[in-house]
């Protein structure tokens, strides 16, 4: 029986690892970005299994993991443990954070805002636990500024989330931050796509934002 702070995926969550390991090299290097500049207190919402953790910078003093998938956690906090920054690592969702309001400089969602039923109410939980102009880092797979991908997208968001943990690839996650308590919205685009061809997946945005006064 799954509690209403965790989720349990197994086959996708054993695909994921599978899956994100062996993309390290290609990802590694936005993963840097990403988490650049980062100070104080973060939450990383859907940590997933901790590829994240061995690059946060010095300058972090403690790093608060929320991932709801059970197997996805446990990984998680095997890296943790491997990593020389604090991490601890929680089971919890995005729409209900375990934190106090006002109580972390920086926010990161990072490949996970896909599967995130209620974009609003993560974001509105985001700029909760926020201190006055925390940041908001984001880096996600969304929905393609070119019209013929993004209607392949919506196709395929028939049967992709049945398949992958509830991932859609057809999501505006910019325009859902735009939307929500957060200003100086900075983005790039990147398309990582494996060979010629682009597949649902391939567009992404790496960014941050800011909690607005």
């Amino acid at each position: 029986m799954q509690s209403n702070d965790s989720v349990h995926h197994p086959i996708f969550a054993r695909f994921y690892r599978r899956i994100s390991e062996a993309s390290r090299v290609m990802l590694d290097k936005h993963r840097i970005e990403l988490l650049s500049g980062l100070h104080g207190r973060v939450i990383e919402v859907g940590c997933g299994n901790g590829l994240n953790f061995a690059h946060y910078p010095a300058d972090v003093d403690h790093v608060l993991g929320v991932e709801p998938e059970s197997y996805l956690r446990e990984l998680a906090i095997r890296a943790a443990a491997a990593s020389p920054i604090d991490i601890t690592v929680v089971a919890g969702m995005a729409n209900a954070l375990p934190a106090d309001d006002a109580s972390v400089d920086a926010v990161v969602f990072s490949l996970v805002l896909c599967s995130v039923d209620d974009h609003a109410a993560a974001l509105a939980e985001a700029a909760r636990v926020l201190t006055p102009r925390g940041e908001l880092r984001f880096y996600e797979h969304v929905v393609s500024p070119t019209a013929r991908l993004a209607s392949v997208q919506r196709g395929t968001d028939v049967v992709w989330p049945k398949l992958f943990g509830g991932c859609r690839t057809a999501r505006d996650t910019v325009g859902s931050i735009e939307s929500a308590q957060f200003t100086d919205v900075d983005f790039r685009r990147l398309d990582l796509k494996a060979g010629p061809v682009p597949t649902p997946v391939s567009p992404h945005v790496l960014g941050r934002a800011r909690l607005a006064d």
